[in-house]
């Protein structure tokens, strides 16, 4: 420690010790975290023991009689070794709030020291894994832009104690100020106001209707007829691990997106899920980079939608159940649900009917019978695909079109799989022009939206050459205007800053109202043709 640092304290401290407190995490820490590993000794020395305890024998078998103290006091001995490894491993971790950052050590032969920025801080996580559960216990996790990985994770601390320290990091993250005399005092959880539930039947009801179940069902039929030609029964081996596989994977699904909630409060938007293993989710605003809104055609039946997102520091969706729930907003959600998630990630639409530009952008107009019976369903500004490239794509041409509002640039394509993608236009990082054979002689063009890692890959597919140009120009100088009103890291500082011009802009037009009733219609109407003519 360095002079003139503050002193430790100790596991049970509270996280809202002052700044500069060195805390360790909960001494059950490591034998949660190392649970395989005791297991595995005690499987390795006791198996036989057991089994023989099971057929009626005795209890050490004769012909090990004479080596059994040496077996006993070398497992002894090994045992003894790990459990004084996980106490070195739990003594040597620390963690530390302080100067804008939040810092981990740890590690007695290897040392290892992680920080972050709490300015960076892109969202929070708390995670309770089953055994961890039983013991109350709960991991934070803090992720940050371009990391690979969890920037900073804290396993394990008391639920409590881990709840208290996210409010408090979130508080900091957002450009709070603590108050010196209270600077004691534990930070309270901000309030919150439960937006939506994924009811159990919804989920599974998803999951059957998935591309996964359709799949199953194709194979299934294929080994049936094959066996039925050949006589050879052996193709039912097949389906075996297939079974296998696609049982596990309707496990996963079910065990990380049960009892999905999702809430709003001044922290950011909450999501918590899980059935075994728990997750808590706390993505502050404004951190979503890219969202998309999909529909497989199965989930047009009962009008289901999927909402997935880009934030930075959660890095791509692999294929492990994990990645993948991290980037869901909305596993599986109604279409007024959709919209609720949308208002939540965009509160400025930047469009006078919001309903009508999103409808237009999930549900589409691909023909005459297109988006029947849905309210506010019109193209809403879209350019689409032209004509003269629809052999490129016969069924999606109509759908394949762009719209910008001023805040983001939504995306849609797909007949069959609907997909709409919406980019704020801040977090637009850079754009390229991808043009084929193809596309050169009729003149269209791709439009790729460079962001960072995740399930949203951001492309405009068929375009127009002259509208694609266009949109290239138009949407660099509306990021870039985008970029020069956030001017502080600190959330809650650009929602202050919006408040107060929004408060001045109400402001002025009341005092003007008398006089000039019709002039805001009037110089609103070249902007909206403006962005019409730019996308």
């Amino acid at each position: 420690m360095k002079p003139g640092a503050a002193p430790e304290a100790s596991a049970g401290a509270e996280a809202g010790s002052p700044d500069g407190v060195w805390l360790r995490v909960h001494p059950a820490s490591p034998f949660v975290r190392g649970w395989v590993a005791l297991a595995a000794i005690g499987f390795f020395f006791f198996r036989d023991t057991f089994e023989r305890m099971l057929r009626g024998g005795p209890l050490v078998d004769e012909q090990l009689a004479g080596r059994a103290p040496w077996l006993l006091g070398g497992g002894g001995v090994l045992l003894l070794l790990t459990v004084l490894g996980y106490i070195l491993s739990w003594y040597f971790t620390r963690y530390q709030v302080a100067e804008g950052y939040v810092r981990l050590n740890s590690g007695f032969l290897f040392k290892q020291q992680r920080q972050a920025r709490l300015d960076r801080v892109q969202a929070i996580d708390i995670v309770q894994p089953l055994l961890a559960r039983i013991f109350g216990l709960a991991e934070l996790k803090f992720e940050v832009a371009d990391a690979g990985e969890s920037a900073v994770r804290l396993a394990y601390l008391r639920m409590d104690d881990a709840r208290q320290l996210r409010a408090a990091i979130l508080a900091r993250a957002a450009g709070v100020v603590p108050d010196p005399a209270r600077a004691g005092e534990a930070a309270a959880e901000a309030p919150e106001h439960a937006v939506l539930t994924v009811p159990p039947r919804r989920l599974i009801g998803s999951l059957v209707l998935s591309e996964q179940s359709v799949f199953i069902v194709a194979g299934a039929a294929a080994s049936v007829v094959l066996s039925a030609l050949t006589e050879n029964r052996s193709f039912y081996l097949f389906l075996i691990p297939a079974a296998l596989g696609i049982a596990a994977g309707y496990w996963n699904s079910i065990n990380r997106g049960y009892n999905f909630t999702a809430a709003i409060s001044p922290d950011g938007i909450r999501l918590r899920y899980g059935l075994l293993d728990t997750q808590a989710q706390t993505l502050p605003p404004g951190r979503i980079q890219a969202l998309r809104v999909s529909q497989p055609p199965l989930w047009r039946i009962f009008g289901w939608y999927r909402i997935q997102v880009n934030v930075a520091g959660y890095g791509a969706a692999g294929s492990d159940g994990e990645s993948a729930s991290r980037t869901t907003l909305l596993p599986v959600g109604t279409f007024p649900e959709v919209l609720t998630m949308l208002s939540l990630v965009l509160p400025d639409p930047g469009t006078p009917d919001p309903v009508g530009t999103f409808t237009a952008g999930i549900v589409g107009i691909a023909g005459p019978d297109e988006g029947a019976g849905v309210p506010g369903a019109s193209d809403a500004g879209f350019v689409t695909t032209p004509r003269r490239a629809r052999f490129l794509a016969p069924l999606g041409w109509r759908r394949n079109g762009f719209t910008a509002t001023g805040t983001a640039l939504l995306i849609r394509s797909g007949r069959w799989w609907r997909h709409l993608v919406v980019v704020p236009h801040q977090r637009t990082q850079s754009m390229a022009l991808e043009q084929g054979p193809l596309a050169r002689r009729v003149r269209v063009a791709d439009l790729v939206l460079h962001t960072t890692a995740g399930p949203v890959s951001p492309r405009l597919i068929q375009a127009g050459l002259d509208e694609a140009r266009a949109l290239l120009d138009a949407q660099a100088a509306r990021a870039r205007a985008a970029r020069k009103r956030q001017t502080s890291e600190h959330w809650l500082d650009q929602v202050r800053a919006l408040s107060a011009e929004h408060a001045q802009t109400e402001q002025t037009s009341q005092t003007q109202e008398p006089s000039t009733t019709q002039e805001p219609s009037t110089t609103q109407e070249p902007n909206r043709q403006d962005d019409r003519q730019h996308g």
